[in-house]
């Protein structure tokens, strides 16, 4: 059975939205039509919503539903119905359906959540009882626009949309949905069909019922789903209370973000950073193929953002620079090119941001990380002291770097270029310096001074990165400005300071590297 969802169309498919009860539009007469048959007429689709009475299902980001086909006696059209559930952490198409029998088809009641699923979301609801919370109604036609010879120029989909919120306080809209599959329809008809539609009010844009629904039910507040905690002291106990912090953060970002705050971006992004380094570093305590979802989507978020963040360095970064070059050296209107160049970037970047935060794959994420909470995959691991577990795996992640760097350390006495490696290092460090803040409640001051060494080799390996980036741009800038019949002068100049930074830091690091990778400073990973 197809569901009830509308929220998108396949590729090439034409959608529109309009008021409640938009006509059928005049389609006779339209060049290169012969005529209109009717595939559906009036079929009746459902799509009920369950979850507890305060939403801890959708709160954890998961889809519990009923959907049903309505069978339609006077045609003898059959019908169907079955339950589906739809997990954050599933594949788009990974979903588990669990059919109804004939006799509740053709009832209204739906008999009691299917053992299976119940196993699936009873961690998550806990003490909450399961029961419609929101419906999705829609009656839709299907008719088959076709040549003199029969063949397929389009089908188009008509659906008259209901969705309303079920319990102590309802809410109800309702309008008009019609997509348009083009078959083998040519450019010119398709602009007629579309002239024929945008007459009877309607206009383009997706399907959006599954979203509404889920928008309506926010308003009633839907609580966080209550979080395990596991036993006290335990390496399990430590690190969700690590992983809810972290979603807090993420949260509170969220909500800076979209209020404009200085940074936001930025501080977004190294949260995410942090619960993937947690999960990674840690991957004995969870584990299994959520865990996977989980660090993929993490990484999936923070490269989203990296636009955006990357900009925002690179412009207060040069910006400052520029205010630091002697007034000699700065010939043309560089300080102009340099905020026309922002600008542009800026403006595409922070678009693509809101894009991220706004869509479904980004609300997963969140959901699929609340059900990590409220019903984790740990393992036997998860039991023991965390005081003696957790520094062994900081461990294996401290032994990572250690190799990274000396193959870092290795190109660059051998002369080469190594952007590549001592970035990888860098990504490491970071990786290791989050995975030791996640133990600090029960590896103390080890770990805090640990942390805190750590931190003055990453500050040169992140200004190595900045320089190397920033030689990219101005070489961009310097370019643009000479096929302009402008002067790149300036832009070479801060390359060439940023050439010599590079290098002067790649003296550096071998001695920062050597004052903080002592054995004293690591024995306390040996738990």
């Amino acid at each position: 059975m197809s569901d009830t969802r509308t929220t998108s169309t396949s590729s090439g498919e034409l959608a529109y939205r309009g008021p409640a009860h938009t006509g059928a539009p005049r389609l006779t007469g339209l060049a290169g039509l012969h005529g209109v048959r009717t595939v559906t007429d009036a079929e009746v689709r459902e799509h009920e919503r369950f979850d507890t009475p305060d939403l801890r299902l959708s709160a954890a980001g998961i889809e519990l539903l009923v959907e049903r086909i309505v069978p339609d006696r006077a045609s003898g059209r059959p019908g169907s119905s079955a339950w589906v559930l739809r997990l954050p952490d599933g594949e788009p198409d990974d979903e588990l359906r669990v059919d109804l029998p004939e006799p509740q088809v053709e009832g209204t009641g739906t008999g009691g959540v299917p053992d299976e699923i119940d196993t699936l979301v009873r961690r998550v609801r806990g003490d909450g009882e399961l029961g419609p919370v929101g419906r999705v109604h829609v009656v839709r036609s299907v008719e088959q626009l076709h040549d003199a010879g029969g063949r397929e120029l389009a089908l188009l989909r008509r659906d008259q949309v209901r969705v309303a919120t079920l319990g102590a306080s309802t809410a109800v809209e309702s309008w008009t949905e019609t997509v348009v599959r083009p078959g083998a329809a040519p450019t010119g008809l398709l602009q007629q069909i579309d002239e024929a539609l945008r007459t009877t009010g309607l206009s383009r844009g997706p399907g959006v019922a599954q979203r509404r629904l889920v928008e309506l039910l926010a308003v009633a507040a839907a609580a966080e789903p209550p979080r395990r905690t596991g036993r006290r002291g335990s390496a399990g106990a430590v690190l969700l209370d690590y992983l809810g912090g972290q979603l807090d953060t993420l949260t509170a970002r969220e909500r800076d973000l979209r209020e404009g705050v200085p940074d936001a971006v930025h501080q977004m992004r190294v949260t995410a950073r942090r619960a993937r380094s947690a999960l990674r570093t840690y991957r004995r305590v969870l584990e299994g193929p959520r865990v996977a979802h989980l660090i993929a989507e993490l990484r999936w978020l923070g490269r989203a953002l990296a636009g955006e963040r990357d900009a925002e360095v690179q412009q207060e970064r040069l910006d400052a620079r520029l205010a630091e070059l002697e007034p000699e050296l700065l010939l043309g209107p560089v300080q102009a090119a340099v905020t026309r160049h922002f600008a542009r970037t800026r403006a595409e970047t922070g678009a693509a941001v809101l894009e991220v935060v706004d869509g479904e794959r980004y609300a997963a994420l969140k959901g699929a990380l609340r059900r990590l909470l409220a019903d984790p995959p740990l393992s036997s691991r998860a039991e023991r002291p965390a005081a003696r577990t957790m520094p062994a795996m900081i461990g294996r992640t401290a032994r990572k770097l250690d190799r990274r760097m000396e193959r870092a350390l290795g190109d660059l006495e051998a002369g080469e270029v190594a952007p590549v490696t001592l970035h990888d290092a860098r990504k490491t460090g970071k990786q290791l310096r989050y995975a030791t803040e996640v133990a600090r409640p029960v590896a103390g001051a080890d770990a805090r001074r640990f942390a805190k060494r750590l931190k003055r080799v990453q500050r040169v390996l992140g200004d190595h990165q900045d320089a190397v980036v920033s030689r990219d741009l101005l070489r961009t800038l310097g370019a643009r400005a000479g096929a302009e019949n402008g002067n790149g002068f300036t832009f070479g100049v801060l390359h060439g300071r940023d050439t010599a930074r590079m290098l002067e830091l790649e003296r550096r690091l071998p001695g920062v590297w050597a004052e903080v990778w002592t054995p004293r400073a690591r024995r306390w990973m040996r738990g």
